[in-house]
This record gives C-alpha cells, sequence and structure tokens, in this order.
C-alpha cells in the first residue's frame, strides 16, 4: 500500500501517518515499511497480518500530560520546538506535542512523570526507543562562547522571554 492510497483511505485527514504509528503502538498491528524492510520503497506500507499483537495500553492520565508539558515549558525536549510555532525542521506545519517516554516501556520504562517529557511529533517519528542526553552547563556555554555575538544576543532575548519572572528577580 502506498501513502497516497493511505491517505484516500484516511478521507484526506493530514495526520494519517500518525494514525499509522497509533495502529502499530496501541492497537498492536504489525505495520512494516521502508525502515523495517529493505524492498519496501519509502512511502510503502504492508500489514504483516491482519491479526493484532498485544500492544501497550495508554495509561498516562490528563493531569501527568498537562504537568509534563507545563515543566517542560511546552517545548520539545530534544529540538527546542515550541508547541503551536512553526516547527523548525519543517515550517509547512505547526508543531505538536506528544508525551514521550526517556526510557521506553519496551525496555522497561514507567509512565511516571520523572521518566516522560515533551516531544514534538517530527522527533517522535525518529526517536524509537532513542535517548538523547542533555549537555550539561559547561558544554552548553562553550556552544554560546563560540557563537556570533548577534546569535548570543538571541539566546539572551530568548531567555529573558522565557523566563520574565527570574529576569526581573536578577535585575
Amino acid at each position: 500500500m502506498h501513502a497516497a492510497e493511505l491517505r484516500e483511505v484516511a478521507g484526506g485527514i493530514s495526520e494519517w501517518a500518525r494514525r499509522v504509528r497509533e495502529l502499530r503502538t496501541e492497537e498492536g498491528y504489525l505495520i512494516l515499511t521502508h525502515n523495517d524492510r529493505s524492498d519496501l520503497k519509502p512511502g510503502q506500507y504492508l500489514l504483516e497480518t491482519a491479526k493484532p499483537a498485544p500492544a501497550f495500553e495508554r495509561s498516562i492520565s490528563k493531569e501527568t500530560r498537562a504537568f509534563v508539558l507545563d515543566r517542560n515549558g511546552f517545548t520539545c525536549q530534544m529540538c527546542g520546538a515550541v508547541a503551536g510555532e512553526p516547527h523548525p525542521y519543517d515550517p509547512t506545519r505547526k508543531t505538536r506535542l506528544h508525551i514521550g517516554h526517556i526510557i521506553d516501556k519496551s525496555q522497561g520504562g514507567t509512565d511516571d512523570a520523572a521518566n516522560l517529557r515533551a516531544i514534538c511529533s517530527v522527533c517522535n517519528e525518529g526517536a524509537s526507543n532513542l535517548t538523547l542526553t542533555r549537555p550539561d552547563l559547561l558544554k552548553l556555554m562553550t556552544q554560546i562562547r563560540r557563537a556570533t555575538s548577534k546569535d548570543q544576543l538571541s539566546a539572551l532575548e530568548w531567555l529573558v522571554k522565557k523566563f520574565p519572572k527570574q529576569t526581573k528577580e536578577l535585575l
């Protein structure tokens, strides 16, 4: 099946790719892509079997989701994209945030807020059990110092906008 056929079956829904992921992860259908089999081309899908396998149930409460999004500043913890703004890697679409596991459930992770993070749909598509480490303060400061003055000022403006209360306290 090709992506165009899926779009048509989905009735033109723009998030049909997300629905395919949901069918895989939440409903347990074994849907393969070119990432899974070399004989499939990008945009081709193969339903391996019509019988779904057991899948993880959604057990993250609305309250936990809201807490994680607020704690993470409605910002993707992998690329820094902000919810509702044009995505930095794909400006044609707005950033949509999901709740992702730091340690995936398939590797023993839990639905506890400490194991959850806000992650955009673009990073979530490519994450699949990938855990990136955050840069420590020294690495971050080194990168800022290496940046141009213009980029340093842009970073400062962004920080002041992100932390208005803390900025006032410092002044």
